[in-house]
């Protein structure tokens, strides 16, 4: 008789088990427990239904293809960059590609996968930094207060980070640089009418 997965993922700070609608998220969400912000991404198969004791179907026929990673269980998909017979658990889908977990990793290392980031710049720190850090050396500022403006204005509406934030350091970056912006038309002014 088939049952359903009953694994489930703790919290990371209180242990707790997390709640279906918490795996999978577009973005992350907090924990009904403690509210720690979390991302649960979770395989497939682990929501699909399992005859008790297996882990992935079984081989039926001897004529039939299997895993090229699991010897006992049948294949379902090939992977579409290396070609090897995979099955159900072992099939990862990025951007409609199936691929083995081997594809997953060279194309990762290799650069060629390209819905995966390793990493996301902070466009709100830079335009943050760039209104900031040149008041150190001020006239630096005649120049970085425009692109302080452009960056917070350009990447407005860019992914921020995978933990939640708020754009408060675009609007101070805007506020920071326009300040800069017209101390500097002050000036030319104030020169120009001597």
């Amino acid at each position: 008789m088939a049952e359903t997965n009953s694994a489930v993922l703790p919290c990371p700070r209180c242990q707790r088990p997390l709640p279906w609608e918490t795996y999978n998220t577009s973005g992350a969400t907090a924990c009904p427990s403690c509210g720690e912000w979390i991302y649960a991404a979770v395989f497939p198969a682990l929501f699909r239904p399992l005859e008790k004791g297996q882990v992935g179907e079984a081989i039926l026929t001897e004529g039939e293809a299997s895993c090229f990673y699991h010897m006992d269980k049948k294949a379902t998909i090939t992977c579409e960059a290396c070609g090897r017979f995979l099955c159900a658990l072992c099939d990862v889908q990025i951007a409609g590609q199936h691929l083995c977990t081997t594809c997953v990793e060279t194309g990762k290392k290799k650069g060629r996968l390209k819905n995966i980031h390793k990493h996301r710049v902070l466009y709100d720190e830079v335009a943050l930094a760039l209104s900031l850090l040149p008041l150190l050396i001020w006239p630096l500022t005649l120049i970085t207060a425009p692109v302080a403006v452009f960056v917070a204005l350009r990447y407005w509406k860019a992914p921020l980070s995978v933990l939640r934030r708020t754009r408060i350091r675009f609007i101070l970056a805007i506020l920071f640089a326009s300040l800069q912006i017209t101390g500097w038309v002050i000036l030319f002014m104030h020169l120009a009418r001597r």
